[in-house]
């Protein structure tokens, strides 16, 4: 055997040596690098699958109606939008509660399909400010965000609201708008159905 081929053999376990820690550490690079992007996305996905709740923040749009027919709302937003929302004619309960007349304030929560604008649910603020009557409540919505109870015996008095992702919050308690008229309201949350008289 030659010289040449001796240090060939004797090179050969050197370079595969170098080799193998070489694939090694980018083993545990990639690994590391891999941990390091996992756990972030872990965390953005139950960020994202926090639906309707506090913190993913309110989807609400306010503003003024305008204009608007038998199945229509042109709404003058906050932000100084016209945005013209649209019924579904596939609804089988009038999403749009407390009635519509110019000049009133809305919180509508809208939705897009094929172009336009459709309306999920609407409540009109103006009609539901105002006095409310139940055998155990008699509060008054007031349009700075109050609330104020007249009865002494009241327990748990509510004494903020505000609309949030299409629920009425008063206080703590969040609802469901099932009903507003120019007479009556009726909210629904998981403790059953709450039903109240307009007061004078």
């Amino acid at each position: 055997m030659s010289i040449a081929n001796f240090k060939d053999i004797n090179q050969t376990p050197k370079n595969m040596r170098n080799a193998f820690y070489f694939i090694v550490s980018l083993l545990v690079l990639a690994s590391a690098i891999s941990c390091k992007d996992s756990k972030p996305k872990a965390v953005m996905t139950q960020e994202n699958g926090q639906t309707d709740t506090l913190a993913t923040g309110d989807s609400t749009v306010y503003g003024t109606m305008v204009d608007g027919g038998m199945n229509s709302i042109v709404l003058l937003t906050d932000n100084g939008d016209t945005i013209v929302y649209l019924t579904n004619p596939n609804d089988t309960v009038d999403v749009v509660k407390g009635g519509k007349l110019n000049g009133d304030r809305f919180a509508i929560i809208g939705y897009k399909e094929y172009g336009d604008r459709f309306m999920r649910s609407a409540i009109n603020l103006t009609s539901l400010l105002g006095n409310w009557i139940s055998l155990d409540r008699n509060f008054e919505i007031k349009e700075d965000g109050t609330v104020t109870s007249s009865l002494q015996s009241e327990k748990n008095p509510w004494t903020s609201w505000k609309i949030w992702n299409g629920k009425l919050i008063l206080s703590k308690d969040t609802f469901e708008v099932d009903n507003l008229g120019a007479d009556s309201l009726a909210l629904e949350n998981k403790n059953g159905i709450f039903v109240f008289t307009r007061g004078k």
